[in-house]
């Protein structure tokens, strides 16, 4: 007889979900980059690298979130290369001082990430 295994704990609501994600970021500092994945972790949401594109397509305009700094684990735009999106998403990393080598950019530096994680979360214990 197997054992019964008590179902996971309830995670965020989806409206809660993403608000996590659109505070991640908007929190990310101007001249960065940082993956789907990282931001996806920052929100309390690791693993869903995925909810993080999808919540930015749907974001509310008024929000302004800063997209661009948002690139795949592999420092790239995850839209094709050479298209419109992809272009537009390095040009504007660009206008921020965020330089790209081969359509590669620069993911955050640790003090960056500390730095989100204070202004999130409020600081270390």
């Amino acid at each position: 007889m197997a054992a019964k295994r008590s179902p996971p704990p309830p995670g965020p609501s989806a409206d809660e979900a993403l608000r996590r994600i659109w505070a991640a970021v908007a929190a990310i500092p101007r001249g960065t980059a940082t993956s789907y994945g990282d931001v996806a972790r920052r929100a309390g949401l690791p693993g869903r690298a995925r909810l993080v594109g999808r919540a930015l397509r749907v974001a509310p305009r008024h929000l302004k979130l800063p997209w661009q700094r948002v690139v795949a684990a592999n420092g790239k735009p995850a839209f094709p290369p050479g298209s419109e999106e992809y272009e537009r998403q390095l040009a504007l990393l660009a206008r921020e001082g965020v330089a790209h080598r081969n359509g590669r950019v620069p993911l955050g530096r640790a003090e960056d990430a500390e730095s989100l994680d204070a202004l999130l979360w409020g600081g270390r214990d």
